[in-house]
Formats: C-alpha cells, structure tokens, sequence
C-alpha cells in the first residue's frame, strides 16, 4: 500500500498493489512506485481491460483524427486480431512478451480461414495501431510507459512495385482509347495523381489556357460510403503542368460529356465531374479500379493496379532525367526524401546513366585536348 496524495476533501488516498515474488521482490517494486511517485510518472491501478481500452480509443481517438476507411480496417483489425489473443489481459499489466508472442502466433497460424500465418506486412499493420494506441494510453496517463516499444515488429521485404515500360504504356493507352477510363488512365500516366484524386476532379480544377490543373481534394470509398476530403498535407494541395496529349483529350472528353448532357436532359447529374458515370454523377473509385482491370483482362494487357499508374509515371521521369525536387511537387510527396525512399528501386539505373555520361564527358575532353 502507498500514499498517492490526498482527495479535494483533505482525505488521503492509498493505492494496494499485489507483487507475486518474494518479500525482496515487494521491496523492489515499492522503491519503484515511490520514485515514480516522486518523479510524477505514477500511474494509479485500473481494472481497464486492453479491449475496453482499445474500444475507447477507437471512438475518442481514432474516429475523429483519422479517415472513415482508416477507422474501419482499425477498427475491424481489433475486433478480428488483438483483442480475442489480447483483449482479456488488463492494460496495465500487458507485457512486451505477451505482445511478441501474439505477433509469432499470426505469423505462423494467424489465418482466420485455414492453416497458416499472416503476412509479415499484415502483422506489422497490427503493430503500427497497437503502438499509436498504447501511445495514446501513455499521454492520457492510462500506463506508464509503452510496452510495444520494447516489442521488435516482423521484418517486411519491400514489395517490386510493377510499373510499365513505355511500350507496355502505349500499348495501354491505345487499348483505352475510345472506352470510359481513356481519360483517368490517361490523367494517371501523365499527373501521377491518386486515385481518389482523379475521382474528385472538377472542370473548375482544369486550365485548358495553361495546361495545368490543381489538386486540391481527394474522393474516399468505404463502407459507409462515399466521402470527399481534403488531401493529407499542404504539399498534397498542388498544380500539375499537363503535357499536351492530355489537354486535347481533355477538350474531347469535355466535348462528349456536353453531347451526353444534351441527349439525357433533366436525367443528367451536372456536378462538374471530370470523371463521372455516364450519367454525370461521381465516378466511384472502386468501380474506376474494376473497369479498369477488365480492360487489361479483356485486352490481355500486363496486370497491373490503378495505382501503379502513379509508379509508372515516376519511374519514367526519373529515367529521363527530371529532378527528384519535381517530381516530389508533382506527387504532393511532403519532402523529396520521401520520393527517394519510395522510388530508391529507380536510382541503381540512374546511377548507371550518370556514370555513363560522366564518362563520356571527361573522355570528350580528353581527345580534345590531346588533338590540340
């Protein structure tokens, strides 16, 4: 028992603590508790469970600082994976070991549906929100330290992002042309724009005069539906400079969504979409994903993600040449590190080609000089 102050009325409050061990292991967890005491990181003994907590920190954290389909996937990753292995345990008494131990289980037999274990990538997901919530515990004064930090995570090899050569990308955009998702995958090829931001594209967004357009916002799908949201950062909000293959179809796609306009009448949504349903309402991204992959299906083209599209148009900048600081800005990456990082797979072939033009500069210089 310890003296942890007093209540508004003067009453002192005394606080039980039990210690399985001997009478040398209480007298070690008693100057223990005293000095966090003193040193203001006591923590006073709750009966919370870590599903309780986990519960609370999904409705007064999580909900309101992330995005409705980030709350879902934490939501449903905590309800299927942590707390029937975790969520009995009291969270004041969670323990790296138990921890690391529900981290071995799923790697090995983790799957719901069959034998077998989780990806590494997935038991890191599982990691990453048991240490942003344990985290929060710790600024809300529920525990004393995070007992995930002392935890090692399962380490994920990096995944070969799939990006097309510039063939493999004409023969995609011919394949396209003509069909509903020409101008999305067009817009993908040459912007490296999201998904969800291509779906949020309003006329209003396009300057046909200057070639540009802005990003300012992106369209989320979950199972709640659909919810327009602002990009992530500052440096998502951008202007892209479009080549000029994208602005004439741009002005043909326009052109036909007035003609679609005209023959459906009062039936069409005019909402500015540049990318709409034939109907003129929102093009849902998931749906955007679908027809496309019945196109590289039906067409027998490489397959690939919509994403990837974003992949490819990076790498082939980078080929040719254009500084990493732009295409960070075109992106709406936060920092050119972070491009680095994603795009290092590209740099090796880059390494190549400057070596190669050193070389030929200083042996140019050479024969010059030696011809004099």
């Amino acid at each position: 028992m310890i003296d942890v102050g007093r209540d508004p009325n003067g009453k002192r409050r005394q606080r039980w603590h039990t210690v399985q061990g001997t009478k040398r292991d209480a007298e070690r967890e008693l100057a223990r508790l005293v000095h966090s005491l003193n040193t203001g990181e006591y923590v006073e003994p709750n009966k919370l469970t870590v599903a309780e907590y986990l519960q609370r920190w999904l409705v007064d954290y999580a909900k309101p600082n992330t995005s409705t389909r980030t709350h879902e996937r934490y939501a449903e990753i905590v309800r299927v994976n942590i707390n029937p292995v975790l969520g009995h345990h009291k969270l004041t008494a969670l323990q790296p070991l138990h921890i690391q131990d529900f981290y071995s289980n799923a790697l090995t037999s983790g799957r719901r549906l069959g034998p077998g274990g989780l990806s590494a990538q997935t038991v890191l997901h599982f990691h990453r929100l048991l240490h942003g919530a344990l985290r929060q515990a710790v600024r809300w004064q529920l525990l004393v330290r995070n007992p995930v930090e002392a935890v090692e995570p399962p380490r994920v090899k990096r995944r070969e992002m799939r990006v097309l050569t510039e063939a493999e990308t004409a023969q995609l955009l011919t394949a396209a042309d003509g069909t509903r998702v020409y101008v999305p995958v067009l817009v993908g090829l040459t912007t490296g724009m999201r998904r969800g931001e291509i779906v949020a594209l309003k006329w209003p967004d396009v300057d046909m005069q200057a070639a540009t357009l802005t990003v300012t916002k992106s369209i989320e799908q979950s199972k709640s539906g659909l919810a327009v949201k602002s990009t992530k950062t500052a440096k998502g909000r951008r202007t892209i400079t479009l080549p000029s293959i994208t602005v004439e179809a741009l002005r043909r796609h326009k052109a036909d969504q007035g003609r679609e306009r005209f023959r459906l009448g009062p039936a069409y949504q005019d909402q500015d979409w540049v990318c709409a349903d034939p109907d003129g309402s929102v093009l849902k991204p998931n749906s955007l994903s679908a027809a496309f992959q019945l196109l590289l299906r039906n067409r027998e083209l490489t397959r690939i993600r919509f994403h990837d599209l974003r992949h490819t148009h990076v790498s082939q900048l980078l080929q040719q040449g254009v500084h990493p600081k732009i295409v960070a800005e075109r992106l709406g990456h936060s920092t050119i590190v972070v491009t680095l990082d994603t795009y290092s797979h590209v740099v090796p072939g880059l390494q190549e080609q400057v070596a190669q033009q050193l070389d030929q500069v200083l042996r140019k210089a050479l024969r010059t000089l030696a011809s004099r």
